[in-house]
């Protein structure tokens, strides 16, 4: 297994670890920074989320860089990237601190592109991921960890302002990617 995949099946292992911390610490509101109340397991629990984001990072530039491109790869690292994400808005939601309607509208996004890419892989295509769906995954990473540590006590809500963002650039993103793919449904809606 190359060093890209390695760094992929490390941040899926690293998901389960990241839940089981947060679920130790629940709820949510007895762990925020700004109370000052701020568990180990819930430092170690956003530390993750970090390192696991740089990975996520690291893994594409790499493959690239060294041409270790996968099928395996291909697969796993946007599973991974995702299956990381919803974790956290899941737990963001679940306790109060970000709207339901933000969090599903991110979910079905990643849900059909998700379904996207495997419609364009039947035919041998890869849906490479484009610039805003990169600034997507940057506010959507920078959103979750200010959100999870109370914008480091800042007045300002920048995790709250990120968390919007991101979903824009979630639907401008998705929007985007079925747009200029739309071939890919020319046999079942006619030509």
């Amino acid at each position: 297994m190359n060093l890209p995949n390695k760094l992929t099946m490390l941040r899926m292992i690293l998901i389960p670890v990241f839940t089981v911390l947060l679920v130790l610490n629940w709820p949510a509101g007895s762990f925020a920074l700004g109370s000052g109340t701020l568990s180990w397991s819930y430092l170690v629990a956003v530390i993750i989320f970090i390192g696991a984001s740089l990975t996520d990072l690291a893994d594409g530039k790499i493959a690239r860089a060294r041409h270790l491109v996968t099928n395996f790869g291909k697969f796993a690292d946007p599973l991974a990237d995702k299956l990381l994400v919803m974790t956290a808005f899941i737990f963001l939601t679940a306790a109060g601190i970000i709207p339901a309607w933000g969090t599903a509208v991110i979910l079905w996004r990643e849900l059909a592109v998700t379904g996207l890419r495997l419609l364009l892989s039947n035919e041998g295509e890869v849906l490479a991921a484009a610039w805003p769906g990169k600034i997507k995954t940057v506010t959507q990473d920078l959103a979750i960890v200010f959100l999870f540590l109370n914008n480091l006590g800042m007045k300002f809500p920048l995790g709250e302002s990120l968390f919007y963002l991101a979903v824009v650039f979630t639907i401008y993103s998705g929007a985007e990617y079925f747009y200029k793919n739309r071939q890919v449904f020319a046999d079942s809606f006619g030509k």
